[in-house]
This record gives C-alpha cells, structure tokens and sequence, in this order.
C-alpha cells in the first residue's frame, strides 16, 4: 500500500484551512486518512502551521512519501533536516547529541528569521493603514511689473 504525507482541504468556498494528514494514496482528497499529523492555515501572514514534528519523521521514516507542498511544509518546520540528521547518526558520521545540539542551533535561528520576518510584516502593515492626509501644491505666483515689460515690448517693435 503506496501512503502518502498530503493536505486535506477543510474549510469554506475561497476560505482554506488543511489538515496535515497521512493516507492511502488511493483515497480520495478529502476522505478516509490513516493519521492526522498537524494544520495548516494559508490565510495568515505567515502562514500558521502546527504538526506533530514526531509522528511526521516516524512516518517518513515508514516510507510514507509527503506531496510538494506538504514537503516545503516538513522542510520550513525542520523535520526534513532532523531525517537527514538521524541518517548521518546512522551512518555513524557523528553521535546523536551532537546531531540533537545542530538541529537545535538551526531551530533558534529559524525561529529568529521567522520572527523577524513577522515583525517587519507588521510594520508593513502599520505604516499601510495609517492616514496620511495628502498635499496641497500652492504656486506662489511672482508678481510681475507690467509696465516693464510693456517698455520692452515697444523697444523690441
């Protein structure tokens, strides 16, 4: 049985919300799914998304294949770089505590990126939706001496 790591679609008509769900490749979209492993809400700036990092990489490592964007998913909550991780432990590269302290080092500054990313989003926004009455140009008209210029137009004749 081919299982699959892929979005189920909840949510109203252009109003999405997805759970994170593992399935039998041969299910329909949105019907029966073996586990679910998180959500993910595509209408929030970031976008919100809570998953079960654990259950994900026991699934992976089942052999349970995630769809692309459910990969880009794994990928931006690290569950991909703690697969590939466990591997290097297993191939006897480097011990677990070592791989447990770069995964940690990485998630600290994720989070810190993440975080940055969200605050200048909000000032974004904050600057957007602040009211700034729009400027008048006045023309300072010079005033003009017209009987220079009228001598100047009979000389000139």
């Amino acid at each position: 049985m081919a299982v699959k790591i892929r979005l189920q679609r909840h949510g109203s008509k252009k109003r999405p919300f997805y759970f994170i769900v593992v399935a039998d490749a041969r299910a329909p979209r949105d019907g029966k799914f073996i586990q679910k492993l998180g959500t993910y809400n595509p209408l929030t700036v970031p976008a919100t998304i809570q998953l079960d990092r654990q259950k994900a990489l026991d699934w992976l490592h089942k052999g349970a294949e995630p769809t692309d964007t459910v990969r880009r998913i794994l990928s931006f909550k690290g569950v991909l770089y703690l697969k590939h991780l466990l591997r290097g432990v297993k191939l006897g590269l480097f011990d677990d505590a070592a791989a447990m302290v770069k995964f940690q080092q990485w998630h600290e500054e994720h989070e810190a990126k993440s975080k940055q990313r969200s605050d200048d989003h909000r000032k974004v926004l904050k600057v957007r939706n602040t009211y700034v009455p729009p400027v008048r140009e006045v023309k300072v008209e010079e005033p003009t001496n017209e009987v220079e210029n009228a001598s100047d137009e009979t000389t000139e004749a």
